[in-house]
């Protein structure tokens, strides 16, 4: 069963963090921190429905002119996510241009953009056609955890220290559906958009009496009923979970927070800055040793680790930090199995 959530670091752990995350059934993807994105390519760029950035240092958030002039004159809403004070740090990026000419763009493009806060998500939108200007005040909601909610998937995020507040998110789905194409075959049924809605009335939890109009190969729409088709068709297994965490030191409130939104993630990207010989130096910086990010991915009983984020310092021994993490991790897994 071809999982839905195909996530991917777009840099060598040496380079900008930077995490892709494709739905593999769908025509859009996530992207979680915004360095340099070079390597991806505009196809997939233009893919993305949501940004999640952790914290403006540079090598998290460079990007984001790339990102901004690959989709202006697109018509599209982009949702970008960041901590405290990141409606001034966008601002300010876009107070760096001239827009006197985004008139002379047809189509409708904006920024959703959204500051995580202790208490509160402050939402702005700036479109492109009012050069970039808000037309509305801000509109604030509570936070707890959960920052996107969809019939589909959900995301938390936990504020985090890095001497600067950083965000670590996770996405869950609520529930995986593969399509039988054996099924489809024997039923005479043609693939198409169709699929997509099907999917979504399972998601919204539609009564299964729903009739459903669809295509058949020989070009005629029939009804389907929802629950039958569902039966017929579908493969109904529980959803991954995701969690994306970079530049956090080893700190108790840290910790806590990293094992309550990792705990259970089928992958946890974490960072792995240094090797533990030079702790010292991980706390003064506020980064994670490989052998704590082991130690932290086994104790969530996370199913896969991906240490990232490495210091240059080991770029000449890189199986050296990579292993000291995964060591930990195999050490800490075995332990809790017994």
């Amino acid at each position: 069963m071809r999982p839905s959530l195909h996530p991917r670091l777009v840099n060598n752990p040496f380079e900008d963090p930077v995490l892709f995350l494709q739905f593999m059934f769908d025509k859009h993807a996530l992207l979680f921190d915004l360095g340099d994105i070079h390597a991806l390519s505009t196809r997939d760029i233009l893919k993305l429905s949501g940004v999640f950035v952790t914290h403006t240092h540079m090598d998290h958030f460079v990007g984001f002119d790339r990102l901004l002039r690959l989709f202006l004159g697109r018509n599209k809403r982009l949702a970008v996510y960041g901590p405290a004070d990141f409606l001034k740090n966008i601002e300010s990026k876009l107070g760096a241009y001239q827009w006197n000419l985004v008139d002379n763009f047809s189509n409708d493009f904006s920024l959703q953009v959204h500051e995580i806060r202790p208490d509160a998500i402050v939402s702005q939108i700036y479109p492109c056609g009012q050069g970039f200007q808000p037309k509305q005040p801000p509109v604030f909601k509570p936070f707890s955890s959960r920052i996107v909610n969809t019939p589909a998937f959900t995301i938390d995020a936990e504020i985090m220290d890095h001497r600067i507040p950083c965000l670590g998110y996770s996405i869950k789905e609520r529930f995986h559906i593969n399509i039988r194409k054996d099924a489809l075959q024997h039923l005479g049924l043609t693939p198409g958009p169709w699929i997509n809605r099907f999917k979504e009335a399972l998601y919204n939890k539609t009564a299964p009496q729903t009739l459903l109009n669809i295509p058949f190969e020989n070009g005629n729409r029939r009804q389907a009923v929802l629950g039958d088709l569902a039966e017929q068709i579908a493969v109904i297994s529980p959803g991954q979970k995701i969690t994306y965490i970079a530049d956090v030191g080893y700190q108790p409130e840290n910790i806590t927070k990293i094992l309550r939104l990792a705990e259970n993630s089928d992958h946890l990207f974490l960072e792995a800055a240094f090797m533990h010989k030079h702790a010292g130096i991980a706390a003064e910086k506020y980064h994670l040793t490989a052998r704590q990010a082991g130690e932290l991915a086994a104790q969530a009983q996370v199913k896969r680790f991906t240490p990232f984020h490495f210091s240059p310092r080991y770029t000449e021994c890189p199986k050296a930090i990579l292993e000291e993490a995964m060591r930990a991790y195999r050490a800490g897994t075995a332990e809790t199995q017994h």
